[in-house]
């Protein structure tokens, strides 16, 4: 693909670009510093290396899911899932959301599992390595840090891509300028600021996608209802009927190449949720009783973004690019901008004009920027804890830990908007790298998740699986395309069904591997003991400088045996009930809706197609309560006290040392919801091993 392929004019200037990345960026960072400097004076939240890497282990569910929508809120997600859309109509943003919405669900009985059996973990792949040694540790670093690399390129591709279509600016200046900011306030705030950032983010990025799903389906002048959109897809069908589509039609559920889309995104994604150390460590930073709500409503909430995102962007391309209204009227959008995520700012432009622009350009910002930042919080804290402290120096003290941890986030980000550049110039889009991060490694899934739920498993099949499925995941992606094709470009390895190859490989030959190499070398009986050895960092040093009591810092505080046993209570009685319920919502969106609709090859009436669409409204503004408007009632007490404090402090009548103590009573309220554990216990192996 010609990386340059921009075929239509800009419909913003350059200003514009320049402005939303720099001046937003430079706003939330300016914002999260003074959020920070708050939150350390009024809240005794010292930027500890725990709180840094952890947020102090006492999020809330509402934060946790908000964070979760963010994360899992790719440029990808939106552009991407809108590509499909235009290509093989209302089955692509189905095929899209669902094969995303049950990684994040099934995750979370792997979060519960993780805090169960390793409270004071601060990644995933320290339990491999307390469970399995140094080898397995480091090829599970490698596949890690490989999935942060693929996932932080795809949002900077596509970002970068978007904002020169509808600005005109440079691609590797965008690269360089968008993970700015984020790596401002980052390295400022910690893990805590991304909790806070993807709140604000996730809210404006749900405003955004129902102006633009009321634009299409009650105000425009062109469209502006579902039956006029009904109506202009089968106009559309007439046109250019889809191959593989039930009649051709753009409103089937009946897909063929939608469907292989369905089945590798599927696996992809399994990938960037159990090997990315951001959603292990949303689920680190979550009180023991909020991760499982928060990943459910997370899941949930999230799947609402790309189906009416893309049913409405999507389609709405597809309605408007025969009106003077689309940029590239008369013309079809060409496959290179189809594939580089140009669909979703065509249609806001053809919808919206140069507001609709705007629009975009802030959807796009929101949705890369925090979840770079989340990217760049999992590197910094695999840097630090499984390279730095493991290998490097383990006696590290809380300030070196936090100096690390901030040098990590500034090194990653530069490291990324590099290589981002390359893909740039090399011809890769972001829809190339979408469809191949499952290759690469998904091989690493199945492993890396027995570690957590099965006992037996050796280290050889930890150790050796990813790798082997690795290799023959290429065999297959590559010579699948040369038996094809006959040849190896960029355009023939990026083919629907030599992708499918290869993700098909990757995910399932550890199925084969994994039990021959646990059987056929011993397997194991471990008891968990190990995982839960594992401890905190020693941050009485910064505690004591900041003129602070390490006890009333956020997670910091002793509990009591008694405590434990009752978190442990609650984390056990979480872990059934996620299991249930999340086999319950896979089964739903993998198999009991979709497939009678793609076998019946059931061609949506108008009556249908409305309440399609009206079902995907109502489900929106569900997840902008669920994201948007309940974690504030979670956190109404903190806040009221924060800004009592601020008002006291601003008009000289308290000092905050003297509010501290209210403060202290608050932290106290909200741990009887479920707390960390402390830094230091004895015998945790009894609570986690059962």
């Amino acid at each position: 693909m010609d990386a340059n392929h921009i075929t239509v004019p800009h419909p913003l200037g350059q200003a514009w670009g320049y402005g939303i990345i720099l001046g937003l960026g430079s706003l939330f960072a300016l914002g999260m510093v003074l959020v920070t400097w708050i939150l350390k004076r009024y809240n005794h939240e010292v930027q500890t290396s725990e709180m840094f890497s952890t947020a102090g282990r006492t999020v809330k569910s509402g934060l946790v899911a908000s964070a979760v929508v963010s994360s899992w809120t790719w440029a990808a997600t939106l552009l991407q899932s809108s590509s499909m859309a235009y290509k093989y109509g209302v089955s692509g943003p189905f095929w899209y959301a669902a094969g995303a919405t049950v990684q994040i669900i099934l995750f979370a009985t792997l979060a519960i599992e993780l805090k169960r059996r390793s409270p004071n973990a601060h990644t995933f792949l320290e339990v491999i390595k307390a469970r399995y040694g140094m080898t397995t540790h480091l090829v599970f670093v490698t596949f890690g840090l490989f999935t942060n690399i693929l996932v932080t390129a795809m949002l900077l591709t596509g970002g970068s891509s978007a904002f020169t279509a509808l600005t005109g600016i440079s691609t590797p200046a965008a690269c360089f300028l968008l993970p700015l900011g984020v790596i401002v306030y980052t390295m400022f705030g910690g893990m805590k600021a991304t909790f806070l950032t993807d709140y604000v983010h996730t809210v404006m990025l749900l405003i955004i996608i129902i102006i633009f799903a009321f634009t299409a389906y009650a105000t425009n002048h062109i469209i502006g209802s579902p039956g006029a959109v009904f109506d202009a897809l089968v106009a559309a069908t007439e046109r250019h009927p889809v191959e593989g589509n039930a009649g051709g039609s753009y409103l089937t559920m009946r897909s063929k190449e939608g469907a292989i889309f369905f089945v590798i995104n599927i696996i992809g994604n399994f990938g960037t949720v159990f090997l990315d150390n951001v959603y292990y460590n949303r689920g680190i930073a979550a009180s023991p009783v909020a991760a499982l709500p928060g990943y459910i409503m997370g899941g949930l909430s999230w799947f609402a973004i790309p189906w009416l995102c893309a049913t409405t962007m999507g389609l709405s391309a597809l309605a408007l690019e025969n009106h003077s209204v689309f940029p590239t009227f008369p013309e079809r959008m060409s496959a290179a901008d189809v594939s580089a995520g140009l669909v979703l700012p065509y249609a806001a432009v053809a919808l919206l004009g140069s507001g609709g622009a705007v629009c975009a350009l802030l959807l796009i910002f929101m949705a890369v920027t925090s979840a770079t930042s989340a990217e760049l919080i999992a590197v910094s804290t695999i840097f630090t804890y499984d390279i730095y402290q493991t290998y490097i120096k383990p006696d590290a003290s809380s300030r070196s830990l936090i100096y690390m941890s901030h040098v990590m986030v500034a090194c990653f980000g530069l490291v990324m908007a590099a290589f981002s550049t390359g893909l740039y110039y090399a011809g890769i889009s972001m829809g190339f790298l979408y469809l191949m991060m499952g290759v690469i490694i998904s091989a690493a899934v199945l492993p890396a998740t027995l570690t957590l739920l099965w006992s037996k498993q050796n280290k050889w099949a930890a150790m050796l699986s990813p790798p082997l499925g690795l290799v023959c995941a290429l065999i297959a992606w590559l010579v699948t395309c040369q038996k094809m094709f006959g040849e190896l470009t960029v355009e023939t390895l990026g083919s629907n069904y030599p992708m499918l190859a290869g993700n098909v490989v990757a995910l399932l030959s550890p199925v084969i591997f994994i039990p021959v190499l646990t059987y056929g070398l011993g397997a194991d009986n471990y008891d968990w003991v190990s995982m839960g050895e594992i401890r905190r960092s020693d941050d009485h040093e910064i505690a004591e400088a900041s003129g602070v009591d390490l006890e009333l810092v956020p997670g910091e505080a002793v509990i009591s045996e008694e405590q434990l046993a009752e978190e442990q209570r609650v984390l056990l009685r979480a872990s059934k009930i996620a299991k249930i319920a999340t086999i319950s919502m896979t089964l739903g969106f993998l198999v009991l809706f979709p497939f009678p609709m793609y076998g019946s090859s059931y061609i949506f009436s108008k009556p249908f197609f409305t309440g399609w669409v009206v079902v995907g409204i109502i489900w929106i503004f569900c997840s902008l309560f669920c994201v948007g408007i309940y974690p504030l009632w979670e956190g109404r007490h903190s806040m009221a006290h924060t800004f009592k404090a601020l008002y006291l402090d601003a008009t000289g009548k308290q000092h905050p040392s003297r509010h501290h103590a209210h403060g202290a009573m608050i932290v106290e309220d909200e741990k009887s919801s479920g707390s960390e554990t402390p830094p230091e216990k004895k015998d945790l192996s009894v609570s986690v091993s059962e």
